[in-house]
């Protein structure tokens, strides 16, 4: 079993991180022409409309009564309060570069938030943490800015970080294992419906259907809601918390260099170097994938 989790860790991860890291570059083309919490309500219930007619034809498994409230709470946390408080925090005048840095600290918070629960963190995995911000905060040096900085983009972007962060302890905790089908349409639905509350009470709801728009919506529904939120519920599922969380500390780097293929934003030797770093940091959390010329040199230190 242990094999297993590994081969799926090894298999899943890297095309996790190349999807996940797409989701702030739709931002960029969507948020032009509809407010955050319009956004997401389309995308959210989209996803709803596309899942339910697969569960109803293949007759999928729903989760018990029980689990249905914990998976309900888990994906609040991971759609309505993270996404919608980043893009909140941007739509307010967060800089792309300073949101980013701030919610690459989820690892983090999820390591102390874990050790103060029930998994054990190692000082290597520490390091490792360490070293993984310090490879982000390199990749984002030359970018971070604090024009147009407010506290309320403040107050958005640290609710993004917590809810991303204790929607993963949560999930762990109290639904890790659940039929992703049935179990997505629960937590799309819940956030659609959070969504759906805050546009009409903050939101003038008005949309500019262009193509970019269109593209951006499409993206956010397939690739990112259903495939990464897929693949990061069974890394999730097979791994540690703070293992699983470590590779978030990948999205700033990857997303710097799809910036530079996209829309030609300089590559320098700082951004490849800050990726190196955080390469290296993740690979010291996840000692599992380390490769063994390196474990055994960190052993021997």
């Amino acid at each position: 079993m242990r094999t297993q989790n590994k081969d799926n860790t090894a298999l899943f991860a890297p095309i996790f991180i190349v999807i996940w890291s797409t989701g702030f570059i739709i931002a960029r083309y969507g948020m032009p022409y509809s407010e955050p919490m319009t956004f997401l309500f389309l995308r959210f219930a989209a996803v709803v409309a596309c899942m339910l007619p697969v569960v109803i034809w293949v007759r999928a498994p729903w989760p018990p009564l029980r689990q249905v409230g914990h998976i309900a709470v888990a994906g609040a946390l991971f759609q309505f309060g993270y996404l919608g408080g980043v893009w909140e925090a941007v739509k307010l005048g967060m800089p792309a570069g300073l949101s980013s840095l701030i919610v690459g600290l989820q690892p983090i918070l999820t390591a102390v938030l874990a050790s103060l629960v029930a998994e054990h963190v190692s000082r290597r995995q520490w390091f490792g943490l360490m070293l993984g911000i310090a490879g982000v905060a390199m990749v984002l040096l030359e970018k971070i800015s604090v024009d147009g900085l407010t506290l309320a983009s403040i107050v958005f972007i640290v609710v993004g970080l917590f809810s991303i962060t204790l929607g993963t302890l949560y999930q762990k905790r109290f639904c890790p294992a659940f039929d992703l089908r049935t179990g997505s349409i629960v937590q799309f639905t819940t956030s659609a419906i959070l969504c759906l509350i805050m546009a009409f009470a903050f939101e003038t709801r008005e949309i500019q259907w262009t193509v970019p728009m269109i593209g951006a919506l499409l993206w956010g529904v397939g690739p990112i809601s259903i495939g990464a939120m897929s693949l990061w519920f069974i890394l999730l599922r097979d791994g540690r918390a703070t293992r699983v969380s470590s590779m978030m500390y990948l999205t700033p780097p990857t997303t710097a260099i799809m910036a530079w293929i996209l829309f030609a934003e300089p590559l320098t030797a700082m951004i490849l170097g800050g990726t190196l770093v955080t390469m290296i940091g993740v690979l010291v959390v996840n000692q599992a994938a380390m490769p063994q010329w390196l474990l055994n040199a960190l052993r021997r230190r």
